[in-house]
């Protein structure tokens, strides 16, 4: 029997063009999800000759000129690439650049609803991190920022500190800090909520990749009172030998307890629990931490710890998931972050930056706290101007903004 092709929407009685009858995301995905729009209308020869040539020779020249012009007389300043590989696509893994598409138009299309920032999608078909940091470089002129995205780990550390490194531009790599801006707000308004201060805080987090790491480095430059990370195989600590670079430069910075051995030991006394991993943490183990914990489950789409059990010994619940309280959502801080950096022509996302975002997220809803409101809907209309405004100002303090 010959191999064959089947549309896995359905048992092969449907034809391709019926797949909106069957699933709406595939009506609504239909022929991509963006178009290029126009901001002048070319209504007539007088129109045309300004738009184009003759008359954009003029701009042209004056940017030759003074290439500064060019954040002025063009969208450089208004636009963001969205950059990924495809080998790390939220829920999917390694899918590809052609599968990552869809995802990158979505977050493009987030960009310009929560943020009022222009995004330009762009898959690319390489893995080897010169090749990538090479040729974003080259597209670089175009683009006043770039958004890394689903890259996986550890390439993505040394995709993004090579290209801040040669760009003066800023560079983000949104799994990493987006993640950590959002519960860094989260957990300064979980810890108030409670009566305690990130100071008084032991945190633990399962998993050690991208968001892991960025999430423990904000969460240490915030103040925490300590944070231990478990990958795989348990505490990540000074005595392991099988640690790669990233994990030792962890090791440098966190666990000041000098905690060793599996997450179920971590855990025992912990205030906080982070998940950004995969695998289910057993309820006697949760029943092991602090009184009135926090608990932060994160994976998609199955949490670490499912809420129904989360919710039995904490008291703020968080996930990465829309249909439970406190979600954890990166839409809350990318818009904002690169709206305010743009805004002031930032050539880097500092730390500064980055704190600056997570207090202005927290601040949103500080006088409506509640258990189940820690942070704010993706949908609140105050989110983007706080975070916005917010890196703007910390941009100028820290000495990279331009105007």
């Amino acid at each position: 029997m010959s191999a064959e092709t089947v549309n896995p929407l359905n048992d092969g009685n449907v034809s391709g063009s019926d797949e909106e009858l069957i699933d709406p995301a595939f009506a609504l995905h239909r022929g991509g999800k963006m178009a290029v729009q126009s901001t002048v209308l070319v209504r007539d020869q007088d129109d045309l000759s300004l738009a184009y040539t003759p008359g954009v020779a003029k701009v042209c020249t004056a940017i030759a000129d003074q290439p500064n012009l060019v954040h002025d007389y063009t969208w450089k300043s208004q636009v963001v690439a969205v950059v990924t590989d495809g080998s790390a696509v939220l829920g999917l893994g390694d899918i590809g650049p052609h599968a990552s598409l869809p995802v990158m138009e979505g977050k493009s299309i987030l960009f310009k609803q929560f943020g009022g920032v222009n995004a330009v999608p762009i898959a690319l078909d390489c893995r080897e991190v010169d090749e990538i940091v090479e040729t974003v470089a080259r597209l670089a002129p175009s683009f006043g920022g770039v958004n890394l995205e689903d890259i996986s780990a550890p390439r993505c550390f040394e995709i993004e500190h090579r290209l801040q490194e040669r760009l003066d531009i800023p560079i983000f790599h949104d799994d990493q800090h987006g993640t950590a801006v959002v519960t860094l707000a989260a957990l300064r308004n979980a810890a108030r909520l409670t009566g305690r201060t990130l100071g008084e805080l032991r945190a633990v987090i399962s998993g050690a990749g991208a968001a892991g790491v960025a999430i423990s480095k904000i969460l240490v430059e915030a103040g925490i009172g300590d944070v231990a990370v478990c990958d795989r195989k348990g505490i990540i600590s000074h005595d392991r030998e099988d640690l790669t670079e990233v994990k030792r430069e962890l090791a440098g910075f966190t666990n000041k307890a000098g905690l060793s051995g599996s997450l179920a030991s971590a855990l025992k006394g912990a205030d906080v629990f982070i998940g950004v991993s995969r695998g289910t943490v057993p309820e006697p183990v949760v029943a092991s931490m602090a009184k009135d914990c926090l608990i932060f489950a994160m994976a998609n789409p199955d949490p670490e710890i499912h809420p129904a059990v989360a919710h039995k010994y904490a008291a703020v619940v968080a996930t990465g998931r829309s249909d439970y309280p406190n979600q954890i959502n990166n839409v809350l801080a990318f818009p904002g972050i690169f709206a305010g950096a743009l805004q002031v022509r930032a050539s880097r996302i500092t730390e500064r930056m980055k704190l600056a975002a997570a207090d202005a997220l927290a601040a949103v809803v500080a006088d409506e706290l509640s258990a189940n409101k820690v942070i704010p809907s993706p949908f609140d209309e105050r989110v983007a101007p706080a975070v916005t405004a917010a890196v703007a100002t910390a941009a100028r303090a820290a000495g990279v903004a331009r105007r």
